[in-house]
């Protein structure tokens, strides 16, 4: 018989060969550190508001100067005019150059609660004001603020799915090896909470709590409730498998020896599901992404002036804003990239470490 070591290397092996997995899990390992390292990375914090810059466009950074020379990275300065329509109209002041300086100094921020610092990856001196993808209505910088909302995002998707994944698989655990009216009670409370459709199950957990909730409370609620909808399907797919492994031999000479049922479903029965949950849960995130996307969307997630990829997107409800201001979607670019790496990622963690794909595709 295979060792568990040697499977392991084995999936691994495929797995390295799956190339839109290893792809995807590279977009996703860059997130996740532009996620961590999100006030360094953003030029201004994500509160920093410029009025004067309502709805401006994504700078146009230029290495030809308007004499035609050839000069380091740089941005001119904007200004703004109203046409017939009263609508902004942002024109380049070609008289200065404002080159973009990396490794400068700028708004100040907590850096992983740790410590104080204004240090960021890059940035241009004032009065000039650098847009890689535009700004919001209230003038302030969407990549900064995109780059934050991930903190918020990409961190719910994680949270919530270990936690649904630890609720899951202890209940259906002890669904499984004791069977009985303990299983019959707790598949059929899980058999509930999946019938209703998730979305307004959602809206429906979300209306208990209070909606002037502080942006950390909010964010935990968010967690909570993500995850009581999630356990579920956990549990009914972790149950089936502690039902055959309950007859292991291993799992009959650790009762023999008299050790307790707790102990011997969190030492023999759900360490043989992880194979099982770490697909499950690569697969799982962008649900809790996307549900964390919707309550924001809707105003009843993380609100103003935090940011999320969800109430980044509550510009884009109007049309005539999506016309005149394209780039205010693209918060939902990345929200499509993200749920899109996890699923492919998903796929070839599937294909790599669960032996019955292996049978599916003979």
């Amino acid at each position: 018989m295979e060792s568990s070591e040697g499977s392991f290397k084995k999936g691994l092996r495929k797995l390295r060969k799956h190339r839109l997995a290893v792809f995807s899990f590279w977009v996703l390992l860059v997130l996740y550190l532009s996620a961590l390292f999100a006030p360094v990375i953003s030029p201004y914090h994500y509160e920093t508001e410029k009025r004067a810059f309502s709805y401006a466009p994504p700078s146009r950074i230029r290495i030809i100067d308007s004499e035609g020379n050839l000069s380091r990275p740089f941005i001119y300065k904007r200004n703004f005019q109203f046409d017939q329509f009263y609508r902004r109209i942002y024109q380049e002041d070609k008289s200065e150059k404002f080159p973009i300086r990396f490794f400068t100094r700028g708004d100040r921020y907590h850096f992983l609660n740790l410590f104080e610092t204004d240090f960021h990856l890059f940035g241009v001196d004032e009065p000039a004001y650098l847009n890689l993808f535009g700004t919001d209505a209230r003038g302030r910088d969407l990549f900064s603020r995109v780059i934050y909302g991930s903190q918020i995002s990409l961190s719910i998707g994680l949270v919530g799915v270990f936690i649904a994944m630890l609720i899951g698989s202890f209940v259906g655990g002890i669904s499984g090896y004791f069977g009985g009216k303990t299983d019959s009670f707790l598949m059929r409370f899980a058999e509930i909470i999946m019938v209703i459709p998730s979305l307004y199950l959602l809206l429906s957990l979300r209306s208990i709590f209070a909606y002037n909730l502080t942006s950390l409370q909010m964010y935990f609620v968010i967690v909570v409730i993500m995850s009581f909808i999630g356990w579920p399907g956990i549990a009914r797919i972790v149950r089936g498998m502690a039902i055959s492994l309950q007859q292991r031999e291993y799992v009959l000479a650790a009762r023999s020896l008299g050790c307790g049922h707790l102990q011997i479903i969190r030492k023999h029965i759900i360490p043989h599901t992880f194979s099982y949950l770490i697909v499950s849960a690569s697969i799982s995130i962008p649900g809790y992404i996307l549900g964390e996307s919707a309550l924001s969307l809707l105003g009843l997630g993380i609100q103003d002036p935090y940011a999320s990829w969800g109430n980044l997107l509550s510009d884009a409800m109007a049309i005539a804003h999506i016309r005149l201001h394209p780039w205010i979607l693209i918060p939902g670019v990345f929200i499509f990239i993200t749920v899109m790496a996890f699923n492919l990622f998903g796929d070839g963690l599937r294909d790599a470490f669960d032996p019955r794909s292996e049978f599916i595709k003979k």
